[in-house]
């Protein structure tokens, strides 16, 4: 693999099989590979899943890790982000950041001297989507994902970028449904677009879910107003209330679709109850997937034998 994990986009199809391969060897079974290592997770954000899937898959591998809370690290604030990534890069053998602006992430890696993993920008959330596709894989027993179709319902986020990022490279067909005005970012349609064309890859965006999620074999939503955005959550409820994940929507697709929510969720708003409790999700597998799937990436990276 390359230096960084910053972008699903800057892998090749073969190093995200890599990825898959190794995340399925270490959920078989664990080998301290990173027996001696370190990795900093600079937190600027809140975290559950990112933070213990993280710590814990570095204990596994062998590793340790240390966090640097927002209050203790403020980049950019407190001191400058190059300076906190050369010095870290002295001490530790990679950094997880998980940050609001991309452009940090960018920066940061820019002056760092060991790899940098993106744990979650407000532009993409990488670990998250190769997470999700390493479980559909898993769900549906298929390596060869070309046969099957994801819908998107909800709004053109990160994790909705990364999940076009991912589909594209991996052969999988993904169809994205958005209220108006929420749609995925141009400058990230325009790059998922192209590598499409090199896999052949349907990747469709519209704005009815109905549509999206007729004949879907994965039905994949994510919050309405993601970490930052609050302010917005009125006015995103009215806005995104035809797009909730409810079983009359989930009727629409295939009888053994599966349902998927990267968490936190915000149950009664863009996902029922009866739907994420229900028999054809698997939101609790999907999550417990990070932990592998962030393991493998951790022993590619940081040069574990």
């Amino acid at each position: 693999m390359k230096k960084d994990l910053i972008s699903i986009h800057d892998l090749t199809s073969a190093e995200i099989e890599d990825i898959f391969n190794l995340s399925a060897e270490l959920k078989a079974e664990n080998h301290p590979r990173l027996a001696g290592k370190s990795l900093a997770m600079v937190f600027e954000k809140p975290s559950t899943r990112t933070r213990v899937s993280f710590e814990v898959g570095m204990y596994q591998l062998g590793g340790n890790t240390i966090h640097l809370s927002p209050r203790a690290v403020q980049l950019g604030e407190r001191e400058a982000v190059s300076d906190v990534a050369r010095t870290l890069s002295r001490y530790v053998d990679g950094v997880m950041l998980r940050t609001f602006s991309h452009k940090i992430l960018i920066e940061f890696a820019k002056y760092a001297d060991v790899p940098v993993i993106n744990g979650l920008s407000d532009l993409l959330h990488p670990c998250q989507a190769l997470t999700d596709i390493f479980t559909i894989r898993e769900k549906k027993d298929e390596e060869d994902l070309s046969n099957l179709k994801m819908a998107y319902i909800g709004d053109g986020n990160n994790v909705c970028h990364s999940l076009m990022f991912a589909a594209a490279k991996v052969g999988m067909n993904l169809t994205v449904a958005t209220p108006a005005g929420y749609e995925p970012k141009d400058e990230i349609t325009q790059l998922v677009f192209k590598d499409a064309g090199q896999t052949g890859v349907e990747i469709d965006i519209l704005n009815d879910p109905v549509v999206a999620a007729q004949g879907a074999d994965v039905i994949y939503t994510d919050v309405w107003a993601s970490m930052g955005q609050e302010a917005e959550s009125k006015k995103r409820k009215k806005d995104f209330k035809n797009f909730q994940v409810n079983q009359k929507l989930v009727s629409l697709a295939k009888k053994d679709v599966i349902v998927m929510h990267c968490l936190p969720a915000k149950r009664g708003d863009e996902i029922t109850d009866e739907v994420l409790d229900g028999k054809n999700s698997v939101v609790f597998d999907q999550a417990e997937n990070r932990l592998h799937v962030q393991k493998a990436i951790l022993a590619l990276l940081l040069g574990g034998k």
